[in-house]
């Protein structure tokens, strides 16, 4: 079956048409569905071990991809039905979410302000290169303010006092949390989940960087809606030290997802707090090992925030025998490459080992 027949009998189970008529409306953003790919050299390289694969999320073309794409198309659609006329979102200084949402709005002809926090000794290449670049050259706004021990989140109380003041210059603001996760946002992941189905390979997990919950949120109700399509293990790898917060987030969310189909969450959302490292955006050995295994064994750019731990959990579970050789693994890749020149000095010791 296609992804439209899987997913357009759902929407018509939705009472609320807000809700029910956001797979129509949404935006355009995503192109898609995105590749999936054996990773046959990782595999060979490792000595064997479960057939491994690559769901190319980080292509889904929109100012160079990302996850955060999918959440967008339905979240934009939401904005335009609130008649709004600039996006305001939030984020670490090199979030991915928020370059996304710069071309989202760009796209859409909307003015978009990005609040972003940085640590009080970022780098300047940490608070002008990457994704902060794209951020202006896209056309957003972007406002910076640091860190705290007192505070360690500015961008939230910084946010809120943005949207007041657009309301109060006579805009209609449209405030997208942290990764753009929430329930609606999350129905791009179940878009995704339903493109996995359909994939003639029967996965027994995926795995991927959780660092706002919405992508896991988005799996799990894409599982619990589409029960006769098997049922992987979700597995998210903790990119920040709140993994309990990131497993109740996903679980809160994805239960409010189901909730617009009249459907509950099966299980809680469990995620793995193992590759963190000292602090979220600190690059730890097992993800340097990460990125420079599917760099040069497939070609394949990770980066030290996200996708680079979410490989070291893979490999770690692949080298621990957590798998047979006759599973197939799926490994989501959520983008996130441009942040790579963000960590350019820790980086660059790392790839010349």
């Amino acid at each position: 079956m296609s992804v439209d027949e899987l997913l357009d009998p759902l929407f018509l189970e939705v009472t609320d048409p807000a809700i029910r008529d956001l797979r129509t409306l949404r935006e355009d953003l995503a192109v898609t569905p995105t590749p999936l790919q054996p990773l046959d050299r990782l595999r060979d390289h490792l000595g064997g071990g479960p057939r491994l694969w690559i769901k190319r999320d980080d292509l889904t073309g929109l100012a160079l991809g990302g996850n955060k794409t999918r959440k967008l198309e339905y979240l934009l659609a939401d904005a335009r039905a609130q008649r709004a006329d600039v996006l305001v979102t939030v984020g670490a200084g090199q979030s991915n979410h928020a370059r996304q949402t710069a071309a989202a709005a760009a796209r859409a002809g909307l003015e978009a302000v990005l609040v972003l926090r940085v640590p009080q000794d970022a780098t300047p290449e940490y608070r002008t290169s990457g994704n902060i670049l794209l951020d202006r050259a896209l056309g957003a706004e972007v406002v910076l303010v640091e860190e705290s021990a007192d505070d360690p989140h500015p961008e939230l109380a910084a946010a809120d006092a943005v949207v007041a003041q657009l309301r109060a210059d006579g805009l209609r603001p449209y405030l997208i949390p942290t990764g753009g996760s929430t329930a609606i946002g999350a129905l791009g992941y179940v878009e995704s989940y339903a493109e996995i189905v359909t994939a003639a390979t029967a996965f027994t997990e995926i795995v991927f960087a959780n660092g706002s919950a919405g992508t896991q949120a988005g799996l799990l109700a894409g599982r619990d809606l589409l029960p006769d399509a098997g049922r992987p293990r979700i597995h998210g790898v903790a990119v920040s030290p709140e993994a309990d917060e990131l497993a109740a987030a996903a679980t809160a969310i994805a239960g409010e997802t189901l909730s617009f189909f009249g459907r509950e969450l099966s299980e809680p959302a469990e995620v793995d707090d193992g590759h963190v490292g000292p602090a979220y955006g600190a690059l730890t050995e097992e993800a340097a090992e990460a990125i420079r295994l599917f760099g040069r064994t497939e070609g394949i750019l990770l980066d030290p925030v996200y996708t680079g731990k979410a490989a070291a959990a893979l490999l770690r579970r692949i080298r621990s025998g957590a798998y047979s050789g006759d599973e197939d693994v799926l490994f989501l890749h959520t983008g996130g490459a441009p942040a790579l020149f963000a960590h350019a000095p820790a980086l660059t010791a790392a790839f010349t080992v």
